[in-house]
């Protein structure tokens, strides 16, 4: 079998996935614009070959690079990244190459445009937030009438939270109708939820081999307009309406042979329209592992190996391991320029024996992740809360 993992540097731990998959018997073969001597030696010794481009933004050039591999090593089976921003190069590359296990370019939309996933979460009988393709001011105040301030508007093909705000009233929406908005926007009516993830991986029949959940109790989107400290820790157990919304939502998306990373709000009021306090109410779906390191995270939390999880899938369609979650994992994004009542140093003392990772964040991450991080185990839920108060307070 011959795998292409696409930027297999980014972020550092997805070399993991390159090391599992040549430890199952996978030919491995990576892209990357990383030059070779530069590449770390666990991720040297994690691929058969590796080629690198000048620039991987260069569709010619990633051409030519899955022209060598077939040339040396004949058709390739899989091609993935794993990463937001490669989606739908990668989708191009296996319609181009006709790799079968995997997204094609015809439903790229479905998996990247907010819009597109409404008919996906109405498949599921998950419901989702009203929403209205940004034309006209006209058209933005009439569905405001319906919905009612604020308003969360965001590019409806984006990552993440970039470009992503709350309209308060007509005078923030006058203004935003006002800017010049380079990509098609998304309106949707504002809803006071917990943020809670379903997150997972599924083989080729859309059967999930691995399941658990994340809580976010501050919005990527504050964090990233405010510049604020974040958190978010993960679940022992899954509630089991949470649950049955996962599931259902991996049968209607596309997720046969992938990691997936659903997001929800749990309701916390009543919303005319919409739902009841404490209902599920779907956000958005990513057809990738959670950001940063939560695949580690994962690891820590179930003392499991999430990327031998996602190379026995490739390889028999299945996995074994043990199901127990003995631990919340929690993760704690400190912020240049904030001050903190404990120092660095406190944190570690105090600590030591609980932090699992602690180490400075990718620039390009620290947006959404802060730029130094501090990631723990704790059994209760009570430790999880005194962590985080003693870390970000």
């Amino acid at each position: 079998m011959n795998f292409v993992y696409i930027s297999p540097t980014f972020p550092k731990n997805f070399y993991n996935f390159c090391d599992r998959l040549k430890n199952k018997g996978v030919t491995v073969l990576a892209i990357g614009d990383t030059p070779y001597e530069q590449l770390t030696d666990e991720l040297r010794n994690a691929v058969d070959d590796y080629y690198q481009v000048y620039s991987m933004e260069d569709y010619n050039e990633m051409v030519k690079a899955m022209g060598y591999f077939i040339f040396h090593y004949g058709h390739i089976d899989w091609l993935e990244s794993n990463n937001e921003y490669w989606l739908e190069q990668d989708a191009r590359l296996r319609t181009d190459f006709n790799i079968t296990t995997g997204i094609h370019t015809n439903h790229i939309e479905d998996i990247k445009c907010k819009s597109q996933m409404k008919k996906f979460y109405k498949e599921a009988s998950v419901k989702t937030a009203r929403y209205h393709l940004t034309t006209t001011l006209e058209e933005g105040l009439k569905f405001i009438q319906e919905v009612g301030y604020p308003v969360v508007v965001k590019p409806d093909n984006g990552v993440g939270a970039a470009a992503t705000y709350k309209v308060s009233n007509e005078k923030e929406l006058r203004d935003f109708y006002n800017q010049d908005h380079p990509t098609q926007y998304i309106m949707e009516e504002f809803v006071n939820g917990l943020i809670i993830s379903y997150d997972g991986i599924a083989n080729l029949n859309k059967e999930v081999l691995f399941e658990t959940s994340h809580v976010f109790p501050n919005p990527i989107m504050d964090v990233v307009n405010d510049a604020s400290s974040m958190y978010y820790y993960s679940l022992k157990e899954i509630p089991y309406d949470l649950k049955q919304a996962g599931q259902a939502c991996v049968k209607a998306f596309y997720t046969a042979g992938r990691c997936f990373h659903m997001e929800f709000f749990r309701l916390l009021e009543d919303k005319k329209g919409l739902g009841k306090k404490g209902d599920i109410i779907g956000l958005e779906v990513n057809h990738r592992t959670p950001g940063g390191y939560t695949p580690d995270m994962m690891n820590f939390a179930n003392n499991i190996d999430i990327y031998q999880i996602y190379a026995d899938m490739v390889v028999d369609g299945y996995s074994h391991y043990n199901h127990e979650r003995p631990y919340h994992c929690v993760y704690c994004g400190r912020r240049d320029g904030l001050s903190y009542t404990y120092s660095h140093d406190e944190v570690v003392r105090k600590y030591q024996f609980d932090l699992v990772m602690c180490e400075r964040m990718p620039d390009i991450l620290s947006g959404a992740m802060g730029n130094f991080t501090y990631t723990a185990r704790f059994e209760t839920m009570e430790e999880v809360e005194a962590f985080v108060e003693y870390t970000l307070g």
